[in-house]
């Protein structure tokens, strides 16, 4: 069967038509209205970034990619309360596609009674109504996305945001450059039966993606990819940094066997990369090597760190995609979320 047939058999609400032009989602950011004018840049000494899943993961990619530029403590808050810090000189950031995550609801109305200054970014849902009700700052974002498929919108709204408040430089330069390779990247992944994308796909069928990245590098990569294998293609898959998965998981190595734990690591791997954790990378992957266990490293060859990271989020996306509907699965379905959801507004 063609993979087209795939695309056809398997994915319904055409999410493959959404990858391809996931490029418009930073159109719309770049063009979106901000009103971010209540907001005191001047007054805020440290930053919280508040969301679940696919609301959350731009919070830990803004890390990576502007981490080492900030002057103020960054953080992101997957939980229903925030940490003990936020106050008044907080800016918190609340992320929810769908404004009805229960536990970023929770945390909002917590940013709200500890008075830190609050930025919503959702498309509606409870949090609209308490942010309009409250008069704070919203950020309205595109509907009609699964918020996993609504990262690049989520993404460089956040990066227009830390603009506007000057936390970080002019980014116009970055964003049409990220444009140009989603739009150039989407025409190699999806126009051809071959591409490398798909040939990944095929190589993890029958396997677990054990996933290893650098910390504070491209520790978002690698967390974004291994929720995409989860959600997308209804795969277990597992995450974990270089350096800290040295101080423990390297052990678990020792004792591996394939035929209980039929494992496929994955390297997130750059050049920039702290001499230090590069030696880590080349002496764990010796160590996997002596386990019979096959290695898959995927490295970005852009100019520029920051599109490296872009190229490298796009790339797992398609192989995610691709791994679902190969395994004959539907990209877009979330049965065990959604039952999750029913089951604890019973309770």
């Amino acid at each position: 069967m063609e993979i087209a047939d795939y695309v056809k058999s398997y994915d319904p609400q055409n999410q493959f038509d959404v990858l391809k032009k996931s490029y418009q989602q930073i159109e719309y950011a770049e063009g979106n209205k901000y009103g971010l004018e209540k907001i005191q840049p001047g007054k805020i000494q440290n930053i919280v970034v508040s969301g679940l899943g696919g609301s959350a993961i731009a919070g830990d990619v803004f890390a990576n990619l502007f981490g080492r530029e900030l002057n103020i403590p960054y953080f992101v808050n997957r939980n229903y309360m925030l940490p003990q810090f936020v106050n008044e000189s907080t800016l918190v950031i609340i992320s929810s596609y769908s404004g009805n995550t229960e536990e970023t609801i929770s945390s909002l109305n917590d940013a709200i009674k500890r008075k830190a200054q609050i930025i919503c970014i959702t498309t509606g849902g409870e949090i609209g109504k308490i942010a309009e009700k409250e008069n704070l700052s919203i950020v309205y974002l595109q509907k009609g996305f699964q918020p996993r498929f609504a990262f690049w919108i989520s993404i460089f709204t956040l990066i227009k945001i830390f603009e506007i408040l000057n936390f970080i430089p002019n980014q116009k330069d970055f964003i049409s450059e990220s444009k140009k390779l989603l739009v150039d990247s989407a025409d190699r992944f999806s126009g051809k039966e071959k591409n490398v994308t798909l040939e990944i796909a095929k190589s993890l069928i029958g396997y677990i993606p054990v996933i290893y990245s650098a910390e504070s590098y491209t520790s978002g990569v690698g967390l974004r990819l291994k929720g995409q294998f989860n959600e997308n293609s209804k795969s277990h898959a597992f995450h974990n940094v270089i350096p800290e998965m040295n101080h423990n998981e390297i052990i678990g190595w020792e004792t591996f066997e394939e035929s209980k734990f039929p494992a496929k690591v994955i390297f997130i791997y750059d050049d920039v990369y702290h001499v230090r954790i590069k030696t880590r990378f080349e002496i764990v992957a010796k160590i996997i090597k002596k386990s019979n266990s096959d290695i898959l490293t995927l490295k970005s060859e852009r100019d520029d760190f920051r599109l490296r990271v872009m190229d490298l989020i796009y790339t797992g996306d398609w192989i995610s995609y691709y791994l679902a509907i190969l395994r004959k699965h539907d990209p877009s379905e979330i049965d065990n979320i959604n039952y999750l959801k029913e089951e604890l507004a019973k309770r």
